[in-house]
């Protein structure tokens, strides 16, 4: 652990774990919270160590999440597991891009494709309120294994957004509540964290310690967020997903803009 950490960094972090597990829970996006601490709390660490340690607390809170949603509202396994298994693959690949390209070379894409599907869903109120399944049998399953893909690259290569674009994408796409695409976007974002790892991990890229003290954060605010979807519905989800969104573009906007490093 670096020596630099004091008592009072190591509980900002494993606090900046709980909300991002929550936010996570909830519909994705809680790198927003959790790669800004790590950059705060570990100043020394290099990119591949941040992305690495996020990707181990984070895989936690999603297996939590997983877990609770799965029990509480169910998913059809038939779309999920082919959807997480060619995430897995697609975040192999796109860690294995992640180490040999700028991380700043993203922002002008990610902002605008935010800008795009946050206006999208702030204009069109009734998206992801009822179940409008698009497609049948194989090619509902194709799509929604070719999105799990090309998100699992994504997400192996930056992260930053990628369970709310797992959520939009479903929604959008596919046809599903904003409650159901959580539940199946939480199994894929599973697959693309332990994806990433795998190429990470064996790297020795991950801060083990702090990793873990995140991970505990990471998987109570799991819990809780995830219960709290449940109970609220599709409507608080859709509502957090907006508010979400609107933070990762002022967020991205203001980087690229100068507001802040």
């Amino acid at each position: 652990m670096p020596d630099d950490l004091t008592p009072t960094v190591l509980a900002l972090l494993a606090l900046a774990g709980f909300v991002a597990g929550w936010i996570d829970a909830v519909v994705g996006g809680g790198g927003l919270v959790q790669l800004p601490a790590l950059l705060l709390g570990l100043p020394g660490a290099t990119p591949a160590q941040l992305l690495a340690t996020n990707k181990i607390s984070s895989i936690f809170g999603t297996a939590t999440s997983s877990v609770t949603y799965f029990r509480r509202v169910g998913a059809d396994l038939r779309t999920a597991l082919p959807m997480a298994a060619v995430a897995y693959l697609g975040a192999i690949g796109g860690a294995v891009i992640g180490l040999h390209i700028p991380k700043s070379a993203f922002n002008p894409i990610i902002l605008v494709l935010l800008v795009v599907v946050g206006a999208y869903t702030l204009f069109r109120p009734d998206l992801g309120r009822e179940s409008l399944r698009r497609f049948h049998g194989h090619r509902h399953v194709a799509l929604a294994m070719l999105t799990g893909f090309v998100i699992g690259v994504y997400d192996g290569a930056l992260g930053p957004g990628t369970g709310s674009f797992l959520v939009f994408a479903l929604v959008g796409l596919l046809g599903y509540t904003f409650l159901e695409a959580s539940v199946k976007a939480k199994i894929a974002n599973f697959a693309t964290n332990l994806g990433a790892l795998t190429v990470f991990a064996p790297g020795g890229h991950v801060v083990w310690q702090v990793g873990l003290l995140m991970a505990v954060g990471n998987i109570l605010g799991g819990y809780v967020g995830a219960r709290t979807a449940v109970a609220r519905g599709s409507g608080f989800v859709r509502a957090v997903f907006v508010v979400i969104v609107g933070a990762f573009i002022v967020r991205i906007g203001g980087s690229l803009l100068g507001w802040w490093s």
